[in-house]
């Protein structure tokens, strides 16, 4: 695994307290984007208060709100606004979910067919309070798109569903075209950084998925600057084609607040690339790994490419 120019500021302190205050280093160029302003992004704006919709774009403070609002693209985050976890990269609030909006799923099926998306990200809050998790709503929301735009493709960004029997399957037995789980990232750092979850758990979903219904495309993703290792990137990669997971995204993590956990290092361009092709050699169909790579980033362009990819791959 190669060793240069993998990161900037990478330290560990191991002497300090958890809620004290640690240094950061000095957030790159590469980094950097314009702030959101425009009459596009404004329209885009206005209909999510319009319909009521709550965005992870603006709940989960994503760097590439400007450039995707722009475009009309959002990503649109069901089952409230509230989080029953507590993760520590996560800007999301946490405390007690609201009550569920019967309407939600018509309303998002509106908002895909306003913006005229021929690809729709659809993600949520986790709500262990929920029998089911919120599997059936994940459901009722596929349905309602299709039937307002039933060109439109659907990717969807479950929660894990943790002590849920059966919420996996309603969900994929509404066929999404992409079921997406991220693992956030590595086994290693699972206790500080996703308490809630388990990671053997998580990739038993996507390893699910494939059993049930082999032709959904799955995908996962990571952060990395959160103390993990380049050697563990490579091996979380074996685990996601373990699973026969087909698309995984890798996108630097960025503190959200001096609450949450802290950046351990920024990993460079040349390393994201590095990245990439890694994960090409080990077989995915697609990889997306760039400093501000996230899930939904780019969505569209990714599913057409993924599409291709396995066309290719069945005609050889």
């Amino acid at each position: 695994m190669p060793s240069p120019n993998t990161t900037i500021g990478a330290k560990r302190h191991p002497e300090k307290q958890k809620n004290e205050a640690i240094p950061q280093p000095k957030r790159p160029d590469w980094l950097r984007v314009k702030a959101p302003a425009g009459e596009l992004f404004d329209e885009t704006r206005n209909l999510m208060r319009d319909l009521n919709l709550v965005t992870v774009c603006e709940e989960a403070a994503c760097p590439n709100i400007g450039e995707c609002w722009s475009k009309k693209h959002a990503t649109m985050m069901i089952l409230g606004s509230i989080c029953t976890r507590a993760c520590a990269f996560c800007n999301i609030a946490t405390g007690r979910p609201d009550l569920l909006d019967p309407h939600e799923p018509e309303n998002v099926a509106q908002a895909v067919a306003k913006l005229n998306l021929k690809h729709v990200v659809i993600t949520s809050v986790d709500r262990d309070d929920l029998e089911d998790g919120g599997a059936a709503h994940f459901a009722q929301t596929i349905a309602a798109i299709r039937a307002l735009s039933p060109a439109t493709t659907i990717e969807i960004l479950t929660p894990d569903f943790l002590r849920k029997p059966g919420a996996v399957e309603i969900v994929i037995e509404a066929r999404p075209d992409v079921f997406n789980h991220n693992m956030e990232t590595v086994p290693r750092l699972y206790r500080t950084i996703r308490p809630g979850a388990r990671f053997d758990h998580s990739l038993s979903i996507l390893a699910q998925i494939k059993k049930h219904d082999p032709m959904i495309f799955t995908k996962s993703g990571i952060m990395v600057g959160l103390g993990e290792s380049d050697e563990e990137v490579a091996s979380i990669m074996d685990d996601l084609r373990g699973a026969e997971v087909d698309f995984m995204t890798i996108g630097q993590y960025l503190q959200p607040t001096p609450k949450h956990a802290p950046v351990e290092r920024f990993v460079t361009p040349n390393m994201f690339s590095y990245y990439e092709g890694l994960g090409e050699k080990k077989g995915f169909l697609m990889m997306a790994s760039t400093p501000l790579t996230r899930s939904s980033y780019h969505a569209d362009a990714d599913f057409a490419a993924l599409r291709l990819a396995r066309e290719k791959k069945l005609s050889i």
